[in-house]
């Protein structure tokens, strides 16, 4: 088996092709950036491309991020802590290229391609940012007879996963044009929407550096398994709704699977909850539209109660997603009562007991990521970098969209336990 390696080759900063106005000079950063963490996320995506077009294909790409970084332009920017601002004064964002030796249809075979995919990515998720570092970090990584992957790093300070989606199909539309095109969004405006409180960062889960300690696990869910599940969790007459979407399936099972982990380490079953991040656009009374840039989000916290079965955590869930769903949408974002909802939803996090079993589960389905197309077509798998929480984990979009595939990050000596009580076919049994 031949052993993949990276190799990055050079690697350069790229700047808004306008430069920023001085009046623009500062962003402030809102209320819900406040609250979230200022370390990098990653994504991959992965495309076919004709060995023959890679050089003009770069080239290209340079020009079209340079135009979008006119208009989305806090991310070429760097980030002030101390006065909680980005300064835009166009230190660029950094692109690094880089070459792989192997072919891209020999990497999707391979079944630890999953854990391979922090390699297409400019810097290791989760580790805390500095100033100087950059807000957005983008490689080109050129797989052996064509076929590329674009991966990119965000700071989670200024950016949220609707956003990262956002930039990603502005930047791949802007490449298909020769000419500029106007871009109709509203870009960054978080802090409008949700301004600034002087609030600190909660303190997030520590992040060990040591990336051995921890492993990832993927799970994939075809659109027929999903189907059947959701008819299994019906018949079985705990939940009495057509509406399960597929996520909280999903949810429901990586869920039940995680209690049973912490059940096995501690001999007892111990209260859990489930943290998920909201997005609020489109969720509020008043609008906030669905191509608006920054940290707009809340989150929802599940709490098992004494639900034991895979049926009624989902319950639980589903429950808890159609209150919190409902609250929003009878409050508007600029009034008190809306701004304070969001703020109490972030600040009870931290409430949690430590007798508690904390779960955080991301949701990226339903965000168009399989549309960013850079002009050689859309890219035929994506998959998120590894964030080193513990029991946490990331779902997406399958391939052909329908689907879902989940990436669980564990400790290592805890994934025999998670596979132990992984149990896909519980509804009904």
């Amino acid at each position: 088996m031949i052993t993949m390696k990276v190799e990055k080759q050079s690697s350069k900063f790229i700047k808004p092709f306008d430069p920023t106005p001085s009046t623009l000079g500062r962003y402030r950063v809102g209320l819900i950036d406040e609250l979230s963490p200022f370390a990098y996320v990653g994504i991959v995506l992965f495309y076919s491309l004709n060995s023959n077009h890679e050089s003009s294909f770069v080239i290209r790409l340079e020009k079209s991020l340079e135009k979008t970084l006119t208009r989305l332009y806090p991310l070429a920017g760097r980030y002030a802590d101390e006065i909680q601002t980005v300064e835009c004064i166009d230190e660029g964002a950094q692109l690094i290229h880089a070459k792989v030796n192997i072919k891209l249809q020999n990497f999707l075979g391979l079944e630890v391609n999953a854990e391979l995919v922090d390699e297409f990515i400019p810097f290791k998720s989760g580790v805390p940012l500095v100033f100087s570092d950059p807000l957005l970090a983008v490689q080109l990584t050129m797989f052996e007879c064509g076929g590329v992957a674009v991966g990119v790093n965000f700071a989670h300070k200024i950016v949220d996963a609707s956003t990262l989606c956002t930039f990603l199909n502005e930047w791949a539309y802007m490449n298909q044009k020769e000419n500029e095109i106007e871009f109709t969004g509203p870009g960054f405006n978080s802090s409008s929407l949700f301004p600034p409180r002087g609030i600190r960062l909660i303190p997030p889960p520590k992040i060990d550096a040591m990336s051995s300690k921890y492993t990832r696990k993927k799970l994939t869910f075809t659109e027929s398994e999903i189907s059947n599940m959701k008819a299994k969790a019906i018949a079985g007459g705990k939940i009495n709704t057509c509406n399960l979407s597929k996520v909280q399936l999903v949810c429901g099972i990586i869920w039940k699977a995680l209690i049973g982990v912490d059940r096995a380490i501690h001999n007892i079953t111990r209260e859990s909850i489930l943290l998920q991040p909201v997005n609020l656009r489109g969720k509020m009374a008043s609008l906030i539209p669905k191509d608006s840039c920054g940290n707009i989000f809340a989150v929802c916290a599940t709490s098992s109660g004494i639900a034991e079965t895979t049926e009624e955590l989902v319950h639980c869930l589903s429950d808890s997603i159609k209150k919190i769903t409902y609250n929003y949408s009878k409050v508007y974002h600029n009034t008190e009562e809306g701004q304070t909802m969001v703020l109490n939803s972030h600040l009870n996090t931290a409430d949690v007991p430590e007798s508690t079993n904390v779960i955080r589960l991301t949701s990226w389905c339903k965000f168009p990521f399989y549309e960013a197309d850079f002009g050689f077509g859309r890219p035929i798998w994506m998959a998120p970098g590894t964030v080193p929480f513990k029991n946490s984990g990331c779902l997406i979009d399958g391939p052909q969209g329908n689907g879902v595939e989940g990436y669980i990050v564990l400790e290592v000596k805890d994934l025999p336990y998670f596979e132990d009580a992984l149990d896909v076919n519980g509804f009904g049994a």
